[in-house]
């Protein structure tokens, strides 16, 4: 039975995770990505149309919430919750015309808004990412048979995609993107910086598919540098920084790349964080 408070703490989560895409989409300047100031490397996507989608996702988290409210980590769970993030991704792309805005976004906040309500009472980031982790980890039997541009990448290149980066506990917010926006927030940085650097962190280290989906691996690699190379010179508080910084999103914009699989890890750092 849904209880008043097994409803509220649902409600509660789900307005948490889709502030979380509401932040990163706002979040402004993003090397590719759209901001409050254009589109980044995206024709078909706005920030309107990103604030659409995530408000369109609402529904999906809250089911999500109250289905794993108190619910024991198992392979049911996380059958249920696939079930619910398949239906999500319709809802997305219905709101959307088919534009998929909000993917891999799905899949990290549904796992951690999972994960946090199976334990309402952990607040702990590393624990809900450990218990997402779980999760994760268990075989979805009911998952259709698709391929997927994430999939082909990943075979071309033999790297990390979303799927296990969240099945090893999320190991890029962990190390990357949670000590990055800790250090910015305790050297007394704006929280736009804090969360700049922790989107930077990211774009740093995650073999991100989207960029290679759309690139090739030199270019990651020159993502890769020129993010850890504007964290190295104190990012946006110093001229060599603040060029750095134009570089690389000029560099993602001539070749229309974009570090979708990096925000969604922002999103994800966002939702555990505050």
């Amino acid at each position: 039975m849904l209880t008043a408070t097994h409803a509220g703490f649902g409600a509660a989560l789900a307005g948490k995770a889709v502030k979380a895409l509401v932040d990163e989409a706002l979040l402004t300047p993003k090397p590719g990505l759209v901001d409050a100031r254009d589109n980044g490397s995206h024709t078909d996507m706005s920030l309107e149309l990103m604030l659409i989608s995530a408000k369109a996702l609402e529904g999906t988290f809250r089911e999500i919430a109250q289905v794993s409210y108190l619910h024991p980590v198992d392979q049911s769970l996380r059958e249920q919750i696939a079930f619910i993030g398949r239906e999500g991704e319709k809802a997305m792309l219905a709101a959307t015309n088919g534009v998929n805005t909000h993917k891999g976004a799905i899949w990290a906040l549904g796992l951690l808004t999972s994960a946090r309500a199976a334990f309402p009472e952990e607040r702990d980031p590393q624990r809900i990412m450990n218990a997402a982790g779980t999760i994760a980890s268990f075989p979805d039997r009911f998952r259709p048979e698709q391929r997927t541009h994430g999939q082909a990448v990943k075979r071309k290149y033999a790297v990390m995609g979303a799927a296990e980066e969240a099945q090893l506990g999320f190991p890029h917010i962990r190390e990357a993107a949670l000590p990055a926006l800790l250090r910015a927030r305790a050297c007394g940085k704006t929280e736009e910086e804090a969360r700049i650097e922790a989107l930077l962190a990211l774009m740093a280290a995650v073999d991100d598919t989207c960029i290679l989906h759309r690139g090739d691996w030199p270019d990651l690699l020159a993502i890769k540098r020129m993010s850890g190379a504007f964290l190295a010179a104190d990012g946006f508080r110093t001229r060599t920084g603040r060029k750095l910084f134009h570089r690389l999103s000029e560099y993602c914009e001539a070749k229309r790349l974009s570090p979708g699989g990096s925000a969604d890890l922002l999103a994800a750092t966002l939702f555990l964080i505050d």
